[in-house]
């Protein structure tokens, strides 16, 4: 039995994890793959297997991530404050540094300057979902640890071990969809989150069924998808930092960067899927209903897909693509970007 025996799949990056272990870290690990594999989680168990604790909350595990859409020079300064104590419980001391990839410019040249000579008890682990944004130079210093989608079988193993209830036919719809990423997967067997993703097809098929579309109203009804989720997860880290004796500043900064990162998640997978229904337009268009991703929809798409539609599903799937691609690299206001995405779509798929 190892510490990674309970995450599924990732054979490559539990095998140079074990080895760490084993052998001794090295200064510096990279975390890298798409996101909603369980990157952050492997991560925080890494670290408290180097720490030998199993306490979520350990003086000598220090913890950031984005405030908002980037990591800025000021969250790396105060890290590097923090690198330069010596341990307060351990023989070392554990970074992690989530959403690694949201690092600005001057946020990642400040941390070069402790990757190439870091603190002999001091452990780094960055997780990243892409690879892209990162400069060189702080790749070229960091143990790179890939990740890779979850398989099928992996998934459906999740769903019976979260779901039972669930019949094995609507087991394999569920893991279908969720496409290899455990974080799909919880938003298929939440209920709020049932109830949004309900919300955001309604918005995908009302751009080509309803001559009265309206794209403002569409771009209001996925921020509002957004804004509820960001306040569950407000909600979720007040309770946490209640017992945990922060700073006030702190407290009030943590909850904020869980409401702020969770609208940004919602946001991105809305876009995810919007893009994922337009293709399956396509693919049942041409009779290849098992290849599509909405397997648990498939009366809909059936009743939805056309020849004649094909070509304004692929161009609507693209510009969806392209919205997503943009509120992830740049900084755009979310409502302005949205109505112009509908007006597009409505003018590709025209009812």
């Amino acid at each position: 039995m190892t510490a990674f025996d309970r995450f599924p799949e990732q054979w490559e990056a539990k095998r140079l994890l074990e080895a760490a272990l084993a052998e001794g870290p090295a200064h510096a690990y990279l975390f890298h793959g798409p996101h909603g594999v369980g990157k952050r989680e492997v991560a925080r168990a890494f670290g408290r297997e180097l720490l030998g604790t199993t306490r979520k909350v350990h003086p000598d595990l220090y913890e950031l991530d984005a405030l908002g859409e980037m990591i800025r020079i000021d969250a790396i300064r105060e890290l590097r404050r923090d690198l330069h104590m010596r341990p307060f419980e351990a023989d070392r001391r554990v970074y992690l540094i989530l959403s690694a990839d949201s690092m600005n410019e001057d946020a990642a040249d400040a941390l070069l300057k402790d990757l190439e000579e870091p603190p002999s008890y001091a452990v780094i682990v960055l997780v990243a979902d892409d690879l892209g944004p990162l400069p060189e130079t702080i790749r070229s210093r960091c143990q790179l640890v890939p990740f890779r989608r979850l398989s099928e079988r992996a998934v459906r193993e999740a769903v019976a071990a979260r779901a039972p209830h669930l019949d094995a036919e609507r087991q394999i719809a569920v893991a279908r969809v969720a496409a290899g990423r455990l974080d799909r997967l919880e938003r298929l067997l939440d209920a709020e989150a049932v109830a949004r993703r309900e919300s955001l097809l309604r918005q995908a098929r009302a751009v080509y069924r309803e001559q009265a579309f309206e794209p403002a109203a569409a771009a209001a009804a996925l921020l509002d998808n957004a804004r509820e989720r960001g306040a569950g997860a407000r909600r979720l880290e007040e309770v946490k930092v209640e017992g945990l004796e922060l700073p006030t500043r702190e407290a009030e900064q943590r909850v904020r960067r869980a409401q702020r990162g969770a609208e940004r998640e919602e946001l991105l997978a809305q876009l995810e899927e919007l893009a994922a229904w337009y293709r399956d337009l396509v693919v049942v268009a041409v009779g290849a209903d098992t290849a599509a991703v909405h397997v648990d929809r498939l009366e809909e798409l059936r009743a939805d897909a056309s020849r004649e539609r094909m070509l304004g599903a692929e161009r609507a799937a693209e510009a969806v693509r392209d919205t997503w691609r943009k509120l992830e690299e740049f900084n755009l206001a979310p409502q302005l970007a949205l109505e112009a995405l509908f007006v597009r779509l409505a003018r590709e798929l025209a009812a």
